[in-house]
């Protein structure tokens, strides 16, 4: 049997080349003692990614040249010699961009696929849904009454944090786009109060109009003239996340930063990043909070799906683009 796997070639410079990667065939591994062996189903593609395949030291290891990469995956077990997991049960784990996956039994963990279908492991149920839990209730510190804007509002966290914010009690919920089908969908279906698309006008000038009485928590996924204006309008005390920049994400020189950094004295306005790796331990309140949700259709939720493991790739550099509304999942 033949397992198909990405490799990372070269550290890429600038936005990714297909000749930075190679989709490669090797056999099918066994399972060691304690192992399962899982074939994948569906496969996470995300923005946090593209700092892997640099070499500059971070907060997880860069992926190693010339082996296969690592992501979200869920995926049926075929084959298990571990206690606790049997073939025939479906496991989330991170040993994505490949057909099949050999894992120690701990890191892997079980999921219902009649809960809940299995891609939404990767996304609204998933690490996707508790960075928008976390990074929106913890880190910022939301309270009910907070006017709440969200950059990159139409993607997998994005439409969960302003949803979330809304399902909460928060007064304004503005959202970013970069297209007028993704304000469209921010409106209509995702229940914001307002949206803009980035694309259209200066980003200070657009929030300004959308939120006139100003903002009290910014969500940062995209960084660079998202923060700068979100700078400008924050409230008093005012509190911003920085989730992701994926503005600055393929830049080969340092991006500039905010230039009305000073504001933050007269506003007392505080910027934290966080990871969610660091708060694993929501993991169950957000599970019993969120799960009622998404069953109920009060949280709503949009996948952008690509077939097969040789679109993998493209499935990586579409969200680079931009190109998913919601979650980028790959379906093998």
């Amino acid at each position: 049997m033949i397992n198909r796997e990405w490799h990372l070639l070269s550290r890429p410079v600038g936005w990714p080349k297909p000749e930075d990667f190679a989709l490669v065939e090797t056999p099918v591994p066994t399972p060691g003692e304690g192992q399962v062996l899982v074939r994948n189903k569906y496969l996470s593609v995300d923005p946090y990614m593209r700092g892997r395949m640099s070499a500059a030291k971070s907060y997880v290891a860069p992926f190693e040249l010339g082996k296969v990469m690592q992501g979200g995956a869920v995926g049926e077990v075929v084959a298990s010699n571990a206690e606790g997991i049997a073939v025939g049960d479906h496991v989330l784990h991170f040993l994505g961009w490949r057909e099949y996956a050999a894992l120690d039994a701990k890191h892997a963990v079980k999921v219902d696929p009649e809960a809940a279908p299995l891609s939404t492991y990767l996304g609204v149920l998933g690490m996707t849904g508790l960075t928008a839990y976390a990074g929106l209730l913890r880190t910022a510190s939301f309270n009910e009454g907070d006017a709440v804007f969200v950059s990159g509002a139409a993607g997998a966290v994005g439409s969960q944090v302003g949803q979330i914010a809304k399902l909460k009690g928060a007064s304004r919920v503005v959202g970013s786009a970069g297209s007028d089908e993704k304000v469209k969908l921010l409106v209509e279906e995702y229940g914001f109060d307002a949206a803009f698309n980035y694309r259209n006008g200066p980003v200070g000038e657009q929030l300004r109009a959308a939120a006139p009485d100003g903002i009290d928590v910014y969500f940062d996924n995209v960084g660079g003239d998202h923060l700068e204006a979100a700078i400008g309008s924050l409230n008093q005390g005012g509190r911003i996340a920085v989730c992701g920049m994926i503005s600055v994400y393929n830049n080969t020189e340092p991006a500039p930063g905010p230039r009305n950094l000073a504001r933050l004295i007269q506003t007392r306005g505080r910027i934290e990043g966080f990871l969610v790796g660091d708060h694993y331990d929501l993991q169950p309140q957000f599970v019993q909070e969120v799960g009622p949700w998404v069953a109920s259709g009060a949280l709503k939720y949009r996948e952008t799906v690509v077939e097969g493991i040789e679109n993998n790739l493209e499935a990586f550099l579409g969200v680079l683009r931009g190109d998913n509304t919601g979650k980028m999942i790959v379906k093998l």
